[in-house]
Order: C-alpha cells, then sequence, then structure tokens
C-alpha cells in the first residue's frame, strides 16, 4: 500500500516538472520594480559627458547585468565627449574663421 503512495507523489513530482519544463507553470513571476530614487539622474533635454557619471540605477535581484550597462555608459559618455570636443573645435574655427 505504501508503493502506491510513492508512485503517486512520483508521478506528480514529473507532472510537475514537465509542467514546469513546457511554460504551464510559472514560477514567482518578476516582482514590480521599486525605486529608491525617482530620477536615475540624467537631465531632460541637453547633457553633457560628466552628466552620464551622476547616473544612478535601482538594482534589483532580477535585472540588467551591471557589467553591461557600466560598459554602455562607458562608451556613451566617451563618444559625448568626443562630440563635444568636434564641436568646440568646429566653434573655435568658425570663430577663426569670422575674424
Amino acid at each position: 500500500m505504501v508503493w502506491i503512495f510513492f508512485v503517486l507523489v512520483a508521478l506528480l513530482v514529473v507532472v510537475a516538472i514537465g509542467a514546469a519544463v513546457t511554460g504551464r507553470i510559472t514560477p514567482d513571476p518578476m516582482a514590480e520594480a521599486v525605486s529608491s530614487a525617482p530620477d536615475p539622474g540624467l537631465p531632460s533635454g541637453d547633457f553633457r559627458a560628466e552628466d552620464v557619471d551622476a547616473v544612478r540605477f535601482d538594482t534589483a535581484l532580477r535585472g540588467y547585468r551591471m557589467d553591461q550597462v557600466d560598459d554602455v555608459l562607458d562608451r556613451l559618455q566617451q563618444r559625448i565627449a568626443e562630440l563635444e570636443s568636434a564641436r568646440e573645435a568646429a566653434r573655435t574655427d568658425d570663430g577663426a574663421h569670422h575674424e
């Protein structure tokens, strides 16, 4: 009689695993994001390369990989700095030609 109980338990375990694997049962869905800061720190509208340093994201148990976010922000900051330098150089060149 005990073996029937174990067979039923084993069958339930197999069915539960199968349902989870096929997506019929989803474990705890991702919790709603909770913000500790209302704004990550990037000003709306125009911003400068230095402003990217002030950006801070909320952390979460299951969120973006911080190393990837950091890499992207580093690249953005570098590119913004390059564009700002090019713009300043163009302004300087235009000012020299007009004099």
